[in-house]
């Protein structure tokens, strides 16, 4: 298995939970500049829509997109806990995050990253998190992750867009309970080794 990634970008939650479902997989960085792979090949030939993550399987499948790419290592090791079983009510919750942590907050980082963007499209974007994260951090205050007290991977997907605060000029101790979750997530043994190895890529 085949990871194509990006350092400091969103393909940091596959790459955690690529660790912490213990499946062995090579890091391919991308170069967005020249549009290659750190294997030499065209990344848009890989993936025409020119973004990480990827996940090129074995048999040459190619899956993209956090929400997908995130359920489906969870699912290559159900016994780790990284999703709740197929068809359980729970499982909707973890979708339902996914979607929410896509589509609400990261979604609202981009702005950010983009030096053309007006600065009233910022203000909205930075207004627009600040009200997300008001609504995780109570949720936060009363257990360790998104879905209870079992890290999942919407929890992996939450600390690397949470990673882009800075950017965005949102200190996170004004949210008591994401700060707290925010450092207890990056404290955990394969999210420091994930970190490490981007730096290292």
């Amino acid at each position: 298995m085949k990871l194509y990634s990006a350092t400091g970008s969103c393909s940091l939650a596959t790459h955690i939970a690529l660790r912490e479902a213990g499946i062995p997989f090579e890091l391919l960085k991308v170069n967005f500049s020249d549009k290659k792979a750190s294997s030499g090949e065209d990344f848009m030939a890989v993936n025409p829509k020119g973004y990480v993550p990827v996940l090129r399987l074995d048999d040459g499948s190619v899956l993209t997109e956090n929400v997908a790419v995130l359920q489906f290592v969870a699912d290559q090791n159900p016994s780790v806990g990284l999703a709740p079983k197929q068809g359980a009510f729970e499982r909707y919750r973890l979708v339902e995050w996914l979607a929410f942590i896509n589509s609400e907050v990261h979604k609202q980082f981009s702005p950010f990253f983009n030096p053309k963007t007006p600065d009233a499209q910022k203000e909205n974007a930075h207004a627009a998190l600040l009200n997300r994260l008001g609504f995780i951090d109570p949720i936060l205050k009363k257990q360790d992750y998104l879905m209870g007290q079992q890290f999942s991977v919407a929890d992996a997907y939450l600390f690397t867009v949470l990673r882009w605060s800075r950017k965005a000029n949102i200190d996170l101790t004004q949210f008591p309970s994401v700060a707290a979750f925010f450092e207890r997530v990056r404290n955990r043994p394969h999210v420091i080794e994930a970190l490490n190895a981007e730096k290292a890529a």
